[in-house]
């Protein structure tokens, strides 16, 4: 397989698990507490699922590469090859038809490639910012990603949007504050982030969202904790996020979360919590089932313990 190297060294690398660890993939559904263990491994750090648009597979990230998980018989993994795309990170998305998987490289570009596998385009252009996919809105033709001006460290990360065919982007003002996981709601009308726009707490990342046409950020939910990574359930009626301990800075692996499944017009009252060990990786990206019942998430478990 062609595989790029990266055109600059960003510092991003593919996570290796921790001694002892293994990669344990989950599925939730709306209608039960107890989540189902569907595959498990202590050979690759597997992250960030998405559910195929079929709703057979799933699509997991590792070693820099993409991986493809069956769910109805989930006996092993099979790579899908990326040619001309260099290591990638968690961030992707599937486009709305199915048949399209957008990347976050390590090189900080972002690249289309066919669902199946095959040569990938890249999309963004040497702006002087990192690129880090999280959206696609329903009608297939916008991009919802986070810039981060190259070699600045500490610099917050900012919502910017782009044509799904590849084009220079356009930044969004959102305040000051870090803003991460922007994501399209089902009817295209929103998109969900989390940001830290609205504290004055370190880090203290909280779910707000915006009208996709601009306009105002709006808080979604008022918690103690640190909330990341919103995202909704095809018919809107449900979403899941991922809440880390109070006074957590940015999304760190490797710690005691916690993957909240709430309706979307009662977000202060969690329908289930699913505590694991995890936090980076767990869950990034949508990972919902396209019948809206399920999702999927990863943790993270010493070998011999529970997820």
């Amino acid at each position: 397989m062609d595989r790029t190297e990266d055109t600059e060294d960003t510092g991003m690398r593919p996570r290796t698990a921790e001694a002892g660890r293994r990669t344990a993939v989950w599925i939730a559904s709306v209608d039960s507490d107890e989540p189902q263990l569907l595959f498990e491994t202590a050979e690759l750090l597997l992250e960030a699922p998405n559910w195929s648009h079929d709703g057979r597979s799933l699509l997991l990230n590792g070693a820099g590469r993409l991986w493809r998980l069956d769910v109805e018989a989930p006996s092993g993994l099979a790579e899908i090859p990326l040619d001309g795309v260099p290591d990638i990170n968690n961030d992707h998305v599937l486009s709305p038809d199915g048949r399209t998987v957008y990347v976050s490289g390590m090189d900080g570009h972002l690249y289309a490639a066919p669902v199946a596998g095959g040569k990938g385009v890249r999309l963004t252009a040497d702006d002087g910012t990192l690129h880090f996919l999280h959206g696609v809105s329903p009608d297939g033709r916008t991009l919802a990603y986070v810039e981060i001006a190259r070699g600045a460290d500490g610099s917050p990360g900012r919502l910017a949007l782009m044509p799904a065919a590849g084009g220079p982007g356009k930044a969004v003002d959102t305040g000051e504050g870090h803003l991460d996981g922007p994501e399209y709601s089902p009817d295209g009308e929103w998109i969900y982030c989390n940001t830290e726009t609205f504290t004055e707490a370190p880090g203290h990342a909280q779910i707000a969202r915006l009208p996709a046409a601009g306009s105002v950020l709006r808080r979604v939910h008022t918690s103690d904790t640190v909330d990341w990574f919103p995202h909704l359930s095809p018919d809107g009626a449900h979403a899941a996020y991922v809440s880390f301990p109070p006074g957590t800075l940015g999304h760190p692996a490797n710690l005691d979360v916690t993957v909240r499944l709430v309706r979307t017009d009662a977000w202060a009252v969690p329908v289930r919590t699913f505590p694991l060990f995890g936090g980076q990786g767990t869950m990034n990206v949508n990972s919902w089932s396209p019948d809206s019942r399920r999702f999927a998430f990863v943790s993270y478990p010493l070998d011999g313990r529970a997820g």
